[in-house]
């Protein structure tokens, strides 16, 4: 475990623990001081993402703890999005999922800056990331929402039921998702000549974009005769999703040009 005695760590800590206690606070109906501390721990992360970005000197998008960091301060606009736009509710879990995805950036990986490669000085650089972290955080939604609707959770809030929700929740993230492969191939036509390099992260994110693929496809072709089925698609799309992410990236299986995690 990698505590950070350190301004950058400190900041973490605070956005965790606010983002615990704005939960907690929710779940015993204190909603008022659940939105503050839920507002005060996205402003602390926000500071922390331009505080980390001042530091290195690039867009904090390089390595897993700077993924992470990034996910726990865009949980909260995709949550307020979600909500006001997309009628989709689920905020107090939007609150420990802001925490848990804190937690690796906090505990586990290292905040040692690290030289920015050559492949990365592209203005494909932050787009790629930025929408790829976006798809992550609206598909870990739907995934939330599936889980809710297999488990029989109560729907406790006026807005859409769980399937639908899911359902709206991966509409939202598949382009991203889908945008984020085609800049990574025009990036990799830049970068290393080709579009296509059958590189493990790259084999593993098109995996990612054809479960979603399927989910549409069996929901086209069953609708919502089998919501079970549906919620077991997208829940299996957000396994994925964790296997690109950390598994391509620290095991020693994978080595491939997008293995930046150390």
């Amino acid at each position: 475990m990698d505590i950070k005695y350190t301004f950058q760590g400190m900041l973490i800590y605070i956005t965790i623990a606010a983002y615990l206690f704005a939960f907690l606070a929710t779940v015993i109906r204190l909603q008022r001081a659940g939105r503050f501390l839920y507002v005060f721990g996205f402003a602390v992360s926000v500071f922390a993402f331009m505080y980390r970005w001042f530091h290195v000197g690039h867009i904090p998008f390089q390595n897993l703890f700077e993924v992470f960091l990034s996910l726990g301060m865009l949980i909260y606009p995709v949550s307020l999005f979600c909500r006001r736009v997309l009628r989709v509710g689920g905020s107090p879990a939007d609150m420990l999922i802001g925490a848990i995805v804190l937690f690796p950036a906090g505990f586990i990986f290292s905040a040692e800056p690290q030289h920015l490669p050559p492949a990365l000085q592209s203005w494909l650089f932050g787009p790629h990331v930025a929408v790829y972290i976006l798809s992550y955080i609206f598909m870990a939604k739907a995934a939330y929402q599936a889980g809710c609707q297999l488990a029989g959770v109560a729907q406790k809030e006026n807005l859409l039921p769980y399937e639908d929700a899911t359902y709206r929740m991966i509409c939202t993230g598949f382009p991203l998702l889908t945008l984020g492969l085609i800049l990574g191939s025009v990036w990799g036509k830049l970068a290393w000549g080709d579009y296509w390099g059958w590189d493990p992260k790259e084999l593993w994110s098109l995996a990612s974009w054809l479960v979603y693929v399927g989910y549409f496809h069996f929901r086209y072709m069953f609708g919502k005769t089998r919501p079970r089925a549906n919620s077991i698609w997208a829940i299996a799309g957000m396994a994925v999703i964790v296997i690109t992410l950390l598994w391509v990236n620290l095991s020693k299986l994978f080595i491939g040009l997008h293995t930046y995690a150390s």
